[in-house]
């Protein structure tokens, strides 16, 4: 019985000095992990976010240059008739969109896809003003017909898109 006695006047003391020692270890451990994490988290933060603001500059840069406006206004002189100044511009749009294409991978679904409408509005405008003229008329009155539609609409075909990836910047980064 002596023996159980001692045996326990020595386990536990042991056995608390073992749990606290455990307790100890553990908060050590935890919050090692924490730091670590938030460590990571930073560097992700430092690595991504200007990343992904430059992947929006450029799709905001994207839009502003399929613009009808601002296409229209570039691309003046390129071609002699109408036709050939479709083909112009649509390849334009297909080329920047193209160069384009990998910053979906930085924003969401849904400005993705206001992007994209816009682009298929902006082809689907020159493609109207084309079908209302000639196609051997001269490429100027190809932009005439195109402003007309722009000024019936009274909106830029991009100005959506740009007003949703100007709304999701504010609502990532501000």
């Amino acid at each position: 019985m002596e023996l159980i006695a001692d045996l326990l006047k020595l386990t536990i003391p042991a056995a608390l000095v073992l749990y606290g020692m455990f307790l100890t270890v553990k908060l050590l451990l935890e919050r090692e992990a924490a730091r670590h994490q938030n460590d990571v988290k930073t560097r992700y933060t430092e690595a991504v976010i200007p990343i992904r603001l430059q992947a929006y500059e450029r799709m905001i840069l994207f839009l502003e240059r399929i613009s009808p406006n601002h296409l229209l206004v570039r691309l003046n002189g390129s071609a002699t008739t109408v036709l050939d100044f479709q083909q112009r511009l649509l390849a334009e749009i297909r080329d920047e969109y193209n160069h384009n294409l990998s910053q979906q991978v930085y924003m969401s679904e849904v400005v993705w896809d206001q992007i994209q409408n816009a682009m298929n509005e902006v082809t689907m405008l020159i493609n109207q003003a084309s079908g209302d003229t000639s196609p051997e008329a001269p490429a100027i009155d190809l932009s005439k017909r195109i402003f007309e539609r722009i000024v019936q609409r009274d909106t830029q075909p991009t100005a959506a898109a740009i007003r949703a990836v100007k709304e999701e910047i504010q609502q990532l980064f501000m």
